[in-house]
């Protein structure tokens, strides 16, 4: 009944199987992928025609993370699996970016891939397992995919790379010294294709070893894969790219001059404005059969293609007139919004971005419902880029898959340089509103959230700039690497590289590649340009920090303080009971951990000193020898009983009253009555004795003997 094909490699520490033909064999494609016990399901799908009209390659990708796999039931009114959470999405656009530019060119029939994790063995991330069930499932599908790729996760601890480190040791890697990188690669037998990485202050020589390393170690993949296809693999899809050359012979010679002209323009709105008038032009100009040629789209793109990038190789001029390794002019500003706890406006060119950092409490954490389980982070960045952003009338909606992987972009590249929770102990919330983009807004993004988080406040331990390089490579093997590419040569051209850091190394990496790889030769002269332009970013940036940044009087005033942890029922109380009346009696947030750290949070300074001295009270333990001040709470025939140390009480018998012989305590004593008490000790029952004849009532101090013999 099935035909089924297994194969198995040892990879690392586990071993990595693949197999198809027993599972949804209606799809064109269907590869189970499992690396320990962690198991992805890769179903594919292709459409056998072109829609009529369509001029864009229908790509998608869907990853989903099934709660079944790790023995969970999903979180929610509804108990089942929702929209796409953060890791789901970063997930789909991983699977995305490396298989897209395999496809064979002018192929435009609708793609549908789809990855469902089926187990989860809490240490291997279903991510890099989804990458390889997807890459085989197209290799075997017969679709037009010039594959297979596989993919890997790297790690750098101790001047060592790992291959696929455990999920545990990726997880809060800020809170981690030890592991400096999150480095993941995908590429072809010969080549990368993409990487995506989240490192702490790596030289460019450790991080091109991290890669080098990682093509490496996916190298026996391929071969599984390859190894697989061959008794697994359907015929392949009989498709031949369409050819469209004398139609472009004619676009080219009705406008080459003037496309020439218009992407001479340095002005983006201009330009753009000219280049369409120009591509009109040269349709009026075409016959009426050759007007109404479906490959008349890509013609067009074709020439400007081959407008923009031929200057830019053969005579290293660009359409803005910049040298190659030239960034745009910056202008940095911060302290711009009154209200607001931390504000900046980083230009760079046409690419502007407003971002602004909120700072709040242990209340403001994000909680994340993940397979591994609940967690909460408290360093947020949402990226917003609306329509008029780039001088368009769009729809908007919530945030898109590209909204969601710049803003995961900048996180990574700022992360890095945060304080420890414990140092700095707030929820920070970094968002960058995109007010203009004519190229790498999401390092824009970058720029201005190290700008905004210091005029916040926050102590950041380096300022982080970014910078977005390209790639244009003739067919001759000739290329020209690109510094700060605009959107022009980023949508023209054949890699969008971002790299950010600081001034002593990296902390994110992104790099995408629309051709079949790079070689290392070009991704490190991409790497050593991109630390020239870093820098020279970074010291633009330091002219709108020119002196000490002060805390905003508009944030939360946060302290923390650390209890034994068997004392936190007692801080609690039955219920909640004390820790409600001491939010209620002192006015501050409380906020209690496991581990007995505490933040005490309120714009009022004597709130939250309030709220310490209550916590204080139930927590600490009197010291013998110690005066304190208390209050009456009852009058007997022995004694009086005060409560001294928060709600402990102590007796202070009627020989300790005064320094005279008394008929009852209640002579100088009544409920109510506040006294000074010398804690003198406790009894064998662990009772505690008090004494006041030997302290001045009035003031508080201790009589000396001198005087009290007086």
């Amino acid at each position: 009944m099935f035909n089924e094909v297994k194969k198995s490699i040892q990879w690392g520490e586990d071993k990595l199987t693949l197999e198809t033909g027993k599972v949804a064999r209606q799809a064109d494609g269907t590869v189970i992928a499992t690396l320990g016990e962690t198991s992805v399901m890769a179903n594919v799908t292709f459409a056998k025609q072109q829609k009529p009209g369509q001029d864009f390659f229908p790509l998608t990708v869907h990853y989903q993370e099934k709660y079944y796999a790790a023995g969970k039931v999903p979180g929610g009114f509804f108990k089942r699996e929702a929209r796409p959470t953060e890791k789901e999405t970063l997930t789909a656009r991983l699977i995305d970016r490396p298989i897209r530019p395999l496809f064979v060119p002018g192929f435009k029939n609708e793609v549908l891939v789809m990855c469902t994790v089926l187990s989860h063995d809490m240490v291997n991330d279903p991510d890099m397992v989804a990458m390889i069930a997807a890459s085989a499932a197209l290799t075997i599908s017969g679709a037009p995919f010039m594959g297979p790729i596989a993919a890997c996760r790297v790690g750098f601890e101790d001047g060592e790379y790992i291959l696929n480190p455990e999920i545990d040791d990726m997880h809060n890697l800020r809170m981690n010294p030890e592991q400096r990188l999150d480095l993941v690669v995908a590429g072809t037998k010969d080549a990368v294709m993409m990487v995506e990485s989240e490192a702490y202050e790596l030289t460019e020589d450790e991080m091109l070893g991290a890669v080098t390393f990682a093509h490496e170690q996916i190298q026996p993949v391929i071969d599984l894969i390859i190894d697989l296809a061959e008794e697994a693999a359907k015929e392949p899809f009989q498709f031949e790219a369409p050819d469209y050359s004398d139609l472009y012979e004619a676009v080219k010679a009705a406008g080459e001059d003037k496309m020439r002209a218009a992407y001479a323009i340095t002005d983006k709105q201009e330009r753009t404005t000219t280049v369409a008038a120009v591509k009109a032009e040269i349709i009026e100009g075409l016959t009426e059969e050759q007007q109404e040629d479906a490959n008349l789209g890509p013609a067009l793109k074709k020439l400007e293609s081959s407008v923009l990038r031929g200057d830019v190789v053969k005579n290293g001029r660009r359409i803005d007139g910049r040298a190659l390794d030239e960034i745009r002019p910056i202008v940095s500003e911060t302290g711009i919004l009154p209200r607001t706890h931390g504000s900046a406006l980083f230009t760079r060119g046409e690419t502007q971005g407003l971002v602004v950092t909120t700072l709040g409490t242990g209340d403001d954490e994000q909680m994340i419902d993940a397979l591994t389980g609940m967690y909460k982070a408290n360093f947020m960045l949402h990226y917003n880029f609306p329509p008029y952003s780039v001088g368009e009338v769009g729809r908007v909606g919530s945030p898109g898959r590209r909204e969601i992987g710049h803003g995961k972009l900048a996180w990574r590249a700022l992360q890095a340089v945060l304080p420890a929770p414990t140092d700095f102990p707030y929820t920070i919330r970094v968002v960058s509103e995109i007010t203009e983009s004519n190229g790498s807004s999401s390092m824009a993004s970058v720029c201005g959230g190290s700008l905004s988080m210091m005029d916040a406040g926050v102590p950041l331990k380096a300022p982080v700039a970014g910078v977005a390089m390209g790639l244009v490579m003739e067919e001759d093997g000739s290329y020209a690497v690109l510094s700060d590419i605009l959107g022009d040569e980023d949508h023209l051209g054949d890699m969008d590289f971002k790299v950010a850091g600081t001034e002593n190394g990296i902390t994110s990496l992104q790099m995408d590649i629309k051709i079949a790889g790079i070689t290392p030769e070009i991704m490190k002269k991409a790497l050593e340009q991109a630390k020239a332009g870093r820098l020279h970013i970074l010291n633009e940036m330091g002219k709108a920090l020119t002196g000490a940044n002060e805390f905003s009087v508009h944030a939360p005033k946060i302290e923390t303080m650390q209890i034994p942890t068997d004392k936190i029922r007692e801080v609690i109380g039955s219920g909640g009971k004390v820790i409600r009346e001491i939010v209620e009696t002192s006015g501050a947030k409380v906020d209690i951990n496991d581990d007995g750290v505490i933040k005490l949070a309120s714009n009022d300074a004597e709130a939250i000193k309030k709220a310490y001295d209550m916590i204080h009270s139930i927590v600490a333990e009197p010291e013998e020898g110690v005066i304190y001040k208390g209050t009456v709470v009852k009058v007997v025939d022995f004694g009086a009983f005060v409560n001294f140390f928060g709600k402990r009480d102590g007796l202070v018998h009627v020989s300790q009253i005064e320094n005279r012989r008394l008929n009852h305590p209640s002579d100088v004593l009544k409920e109510g009555q506040e006294v000074y008490v010398k804690l003198l000790g406790f009894d064998d029952r662990g009772k505690v004795r008090l004494a006041m004849k030997m302290v001045d009532q009035e003031s508080g101090e201790e009589i000396k003997k001198e005087e009290a013999s007086e």
